[in-house]
């Protein structure tokens, strides 16, 4: 009589073992990602309809920008009497994922709340993104200490806080998931987290959506055939949104060492900051700039700018948040690529609101270092059809960005290519610094 348990019944039976640890792993992750989704979610859906009301305002009431320098002044007083162990935002969240001391104070969600709303009031040049993805971490890491997490499953915690405030405030769950997992380390994703990244982000997005919240959509109508033509234009387009990218980065970290040195008293320096917006809106008489810009944003997809729209939101959003206004980089980043894709239409021959949308994400990816998740963001965005443009120009933009970005405590994993590795006598150990 022959043996049943043989090699291949016991092979069989252990490989249906394995099903249950994975359950367990499902359902564990399923449970954190609806408690963190149903908080950021509904904090999104709180700001960004707080935020619509006061843009709202500001622009009825254009008087209010006179008031900009009083404002930088109150929120630099608040952070450096009541936020100073959390002004450092979407750095801290990162320091803690790669160095773990503390859990991330609940504080820094209003604060940064009442931040951005206060500089889009007065008429700071910012964006929101920088404030969902910093309330979204800053919820879900109380779950830390709460479930008694390790190390491990905190770092995954962070990834979905960010996750779900990425896509609930922008309305793109996959872009957000993969943002979280790829903006921390450039050129690593953790494989583990992408399952509970894509959970928060998608049940995030779901929650702010049922408080009655309607994210924006563009829309590309006029996409060519790809040739030898227009994938050699693409790639030059690449190139620019690519250098662009690299000038807001150090454009932001100039404007905030000058403004560190220059100033030793924090709160005075959004207020000297201030000032000079309000100057620059005496003299040119016009908010367009100002706030998300989200009109010109849309506008640019169908309509000619004026050539010179994207360079002067750059100076105006990183002299906003280098002076210390609060905010995101991520919508003007949108509005720069936009209006630099709309600009390039003199120079190169392809549609308007083609250039539009490559330079929407492409821009954005340079400066955050995150290419698969911009890709992903343009075709929820703009839809598939415009897929393999959307794509060449953000890998191209991502390589020609360099190393620099926006995130001063992202950590190089992979350097982008492997000329890197040995360049000028470097080790790979000496590029694995942060940024």
């Amino acid at each position: 009589m022959r043996n049943p348990l043989n090699y291949q019944t016991i092979k069989t039976y252990l490989s249906k073992l394995e099903q249950i640890p994975i359950v367990a792993y499902v359902l564990k992750w399923i449970l954190f990602a609806t408690i963190i989704g149903l908080f950021a979610g509904s904090f999104s859906a709180f700001f960004l309809i707080s935020l619509n009301s006061v843009t709202e305002w500001r622009v009825s009431n254009t008087f209010i920008i006179w008031f900009l320098p009083l404002g930088g002044l109150m929120i630099g007083l608040i952070y450096h009497y009541f936020g100073s162990d959390v002004v450092r935002g979407n750095n801290q969240l990162f320091d803690e994922f790669h160095n773990p001391e503390k859990i991330i104070p609940f504080k820094m969600a209003p604060l940064i709340l009442f931040g951005t709303l206060a500089t889009h009031l007065f008429g700071g040049s910012a964006g929101r993104e920088g404030t969902a993805v910093q309330m979204g971490g800053a919820i879900a890491d109380q779950f830390t200490s709460l479930f008694k997490l390790k190390k491990r499953d905190r770092k995954i915690i962070l990834i979905m806080g960010i996750s779900a405030g990425f896509s609930s405030v922008f309305g793109t769950p996959l872009a957000g998931s993969i943002f979280a997992l790829e903006v921390l380390i450039i050129g690593r994703i953790r494989h583990d987290a992408i399952l509970p990244s894509l959970l928060a982000a998608v049940i995030g997005n779901y929650i702010c959506t049922l408080w009655g919240v309607d994210h924006i959509h563009y829309v590309i109508n006029t996409v060519p055939d790809l040739s030898i033509f227009t994938f050699s234009w693409s790639i030059l387009a690449g190139m620019l949104f690519g250098l662009t990218a690299l000038l807001f980065s150090k454009s932001s970290q100039y404007w905030s060492n000058l403004f560190t040195k220059a100033i030793s008293y924090a709160p005075l320096r959004p207020f000297i900051g201030g000032i000079f917006l309000t100057v620059y809106f005496l003299l040119s008489g016009s908010d367009k700039f100002l706030g998300l810009g989200v009109p010109v944003i849309v506008s640019s997809f169908n309509e000619q700018q004026e050539v010179w729209s994207f360079l002067l939101k750059l100076i105006l959003t990183t002299f906003t948040l280098g002076s210390g206004f609060k905010g995101g980089e991520v919508t003007p980043l949108f509005f720069i690529g936009a209006t630099l894709g709309n600009a390039l239409v003199w120079i190169v021959p392809l549609p308007m609101d083609l250039l539009a949308g490559m330079g929407f994400v492409a821009v954005f990816a340079g400066a955050t270092n995150t290419p698969i998740a911009c890709i992903f963001m343009g075709i929820e965005l703009f839809g598939a059809d415009s897929a393999v443009y959307i794509s060449l120009a953000v890998i191209i933009a991502y390589l020609f960005s360099g190393h620099s970005g926006i995130y001063s405590s992202q950590v190089i994993g992979n350097p982008k290519l492997n000329i890197f590795i040995r360049k000028k006598g470097k080790t790979l150990d000496e590029l694995k610094t942060r940024t």
